[in-house]
């Protein structure tokens, strides 16, 4: 899988709100995409419950991993936008 280590950028980290926006954009990929925080198990990127098992707060790294390019670098960009502004 190709992978990509971004900074949290949302203001509470990866809570409700943006966890739940980063799980339906991975579930409606319709291809597996995993994130783990720096050290972690990597977790079910459509599963906004598994992402909230993270714990990653603001500035945290997080591994994005897919097989599509396309998939990795929107979720990517999701993990690193502050989605709660």
């Amino acid at each position: 899988m190709a992978a990509k280590t971004v900074t949290v950028g949302s203001s509470i980290g990866l809570h409700a709100r943006p966890a739940g926006i980063i799980a339906e954009a991975a579930a409606e990929a319709g291809v597996p995409v995993t994130l783990a925080a720096e050290g972690g198990e990597p977790v079910d990127a459509g599963s906004a419950l598994m992402i909230m098992t993270l714990g990653a707060e603001q500035g945290a790294q997080v591994t994005v991993e897919c097989d599509d390019e396309a998939v990795l670098t929107r979720i990517a960009d999701l993990v690193a936008q502050d989605l709660d502004a």
